[in-house]
């Protein structure tokens, strides 16, 4: 049995707003066990048998669809997975403040074009490294609460849905997420 992460994009901070649990039971209804959220943002961790994440995101966004009748993006990595970007991050060694750090995950890695014509907006001090279907961000003059280098902004330059993390969270989905 594998253990996995779901990522909802834009649950309960400014976008749909959902329980977590309805999120936990809703999860376990499919099928899935040892159900957890984590924070009320929309991380569920869960156990499966399932071996094709991309399955398991659609399973989600339509039971959500279904039952609560929201239309929310589900992006879902492996346990593995997601320890290796939490071991990954270039930033981790220069901040000690988590959160100017972050992850924006991806649905799909971007088109190479894309990622390399992404640029910070002027004006703005910001480091990134993108990476498959991951973009780790640093922040290191103040919070990513006051920058315009978003979530909304990485989807339009990427043309990819994509849903960020601070690395407090990333770190603890992680260590919940651990086989």
């Amino acid at each position: 049995m594998g253990r996995w992460v779901a990522l909802l994009r834009g649950v309960n901070v400014g976008g749909a707003k959902v329980a977590m649990a309805d999120l936990r039971r809703l999860v376990a209804g499919l099928g899935h066990d040892d159900v957890k959220t984590y924070l009320q943002s929309g991380n569920v961790v869960f156990g499966s048998t399932a071996r094709d994440a991309e399955a398991l995101a659609r399973g989600i966004e339509r039971a959500i669809a279904d039952e609560l009748g929201l239309t929310v993006p589900v992006l879902v990595r492996g346990g593995r997975e997601l320890a290796a970007v939490a071991g990954g991050n270039p930033y981790a060694d220069r901040e000690d403040d988590p959160t100017r750090l972050l992850v924006a995950f991806l649905a799909t890695a971007p088109e190479r074009s894309a990622a390399a014509a992404l640029t910070v907006p002027d004006g703005e001090n910001v480091a990134f490294t993108v990476t498959g279907r991951e973009i780790y961000l640093h922040y290191p003059d103040g919070g990513y609460g006051r920058s315009k280098f978003t979530n909304n902004y990485l989807e339009k330059k990427l043309g990819v849905v994509a849903t960020t993390r601070n690395w407090r969270s990333v770190r603890a989905l992680a260590e919940l997420a651990a086989p």
